[in-house]
This record gives structure tokens, C-alpha cells and sequence, in this order.
């Protein structure tokens, strides 16, 4: 049986795509944080619900082995936690680009890394990061200068891990949201249309495709879910 991590597996779209592996028939390890508010409800032989606070280096490396050493291999990661904030250039310290950096990519990297180890070893595996529009373009982050700043990290991070990785079976995809149809945005932003929106199921079936044999000859894949938004 393949295995896929979800990080943030409590999440709207943590929680998808827990669901999309599970049906697919992967085992899924999902993280969940301390005392966690949100209940997951798959049943346990499917998904291993792992806490574990991603910020911290030793235990995201800890837990990382513990489920390779359990499972043997990790076929699939996705790497859903973060955050967001709004901020002009004139409002933003360094210690909001800080606490950005922390949320938004240390979470990522923390795990991003020892799963990517545990692939090359493998010589096989997908590893995919939520970027965002932007963390892609500084053009799309002007009022979110430190969320912009911080997920921009992902982009060269997925770069310089598909560079180590040329000529092996390991890729690292970015998966580029647009809005998220979530009950939060909805209520966020009444006034827009959600139609236009992305949901996290469609996130969730793009992410499996790209696990699947006929995408396996995609290499440095950034990905723009962007529906109509």
C-alpha cells in the first residue's frame, strides 16, 4: 500500500485531500497540531493522525522517521499548513516577515526536507508545497508584503530541491491556489462569488493527478489552480 503525509490534515483543504488518497486507496498519515479544535473522522486502519508541532526542526525530523520506520517509504507529501496576513510595506516589521516565515515556510521546509531525504533514497516520491498568487508574483502581494515575502520561499525552495533531484523519480510540485471555497472565505468575503472560487476538492484531485503514472513524466511542475478567480 502506498503512503502519502498531509500536513495540516484538519484543515478545508487538509481534510480533502486526506479524503482523495484514502479513497484512492493510499494509507495517509496526517499531522494535526496540539489540542487541535477540529475532529477528523476517517476511520483508523485508513488515516494515522500524528501530533506534531511542525515548527519545531527536531520533532517534524522525529516524526518523519517514525513513519518512515513504521512504513518503510513515504510516496506522497503534501505540505497544506500556513497562514495568512495582510500588511502594507509601511505597516510591516521585520518580526511580521518573522512570524510569516515561520508559519508559512519553516512549517513546509521542516518536513519538506526530511521526506525529500527519505525520497532520494527511494530514488521515487512526490513532495507538494502551497505556494500562492502572491508568493508568485510580487504584482499579486502588494498589501501582504510579509505573506507575499514568505511564500515566495516556496517557489526557490521547490527549485533548488528539483535541481538536486534531476535524473531521479523524485519531483516537487508548488500548487498555486487562487480563493479557496471555504466556509471562512464565504463569510469573509460575502460580496464576491464563490462560483469563481476554487474548492478543495478540485485542489485535492489535481494534487492525486499529478501522482498518478500519466503524469509521471512531468518534472518542476508549478501549478495554477486558479478556477475563475
Amino acid at each position: 500500500m502506498k503512503t502519502a503525509i498531509i500536513t495540516g490534515a484538519s484543515g478545508n483543504m487538509g481534510q480533502a485531500v486526506v479524503k482523495k488518497f484514502i479513497d484512492e486507496g493510499y494509507k495517509v498519515i496526517g499531522t494535526v497540531v496540539p489540542n487541535d479544535p477540529v475532529s477528523i473522522n476517517f476511520p483508523e486502519d485508513k488515516l494515522d493522525k500524528v501530533v506534531v508541532d511542525l515548527m519545531s526542526e527536531d520533532d517534524s525530523a522525529k516524526f518523519i522517521n517514525d513513519i518512515t520506520s513504521k512504513y518503510g517509504s513515504v510516496d506522497a507529501a503534501v505540505l497544506t499548513v500556513g497562514g495568512f496576513a495582510m500588511g502594507s510595506v509601511a505597516e510591516t516589521k521585520t518580526s511580521d516577515i518573522a512570524k510569516q516565515y515561520k508559519l508559512n515556510f519553516e512549517t513546509a521546509y521542516n518536513v519538506a526536507r526530511p521526506v525529500f531525504v527519505q525520497m532520494m533514497k527511494q530514488n521515487n516520491g512526490r513532495i507538494f508545497i502551497i505556494g500562492s498568487k502572491p508568493g508568485l508574483s510580487s504584482v499579486n502581494s502588494k498589501g501582504m508584503v510579509a505573506y507575499g515575502l514568505a511564500k515566495s520561499l516556496i517557489f526557490r525552495l521547490a527549485e533548488l530541491m528539483n535541481a538536486e533531484a534531476k535524473g531521479t523519480n523524485v519531483v516537487v510540485s508548488v500548487i498555486v491556489p487562487s480563493t479557496i471555497d471555504t466556509p471562512q472565505n464565504r463569510k469573509s468575503m460575502s460580496d464576491a462569488d464563490p462560483a469563481k472560487w476554487v474548492k478543495p476538492e478540485a485542489i485535492a484531485d489535481v494534487i492525486y493527478f499529478y501522482c498518478t503514472d500519466a503524469a509521471a513524466v512531468l518534472r518542476e511542475p508549478v501549478i495554477k489552480v486558479y478556477n475563475n478567480a
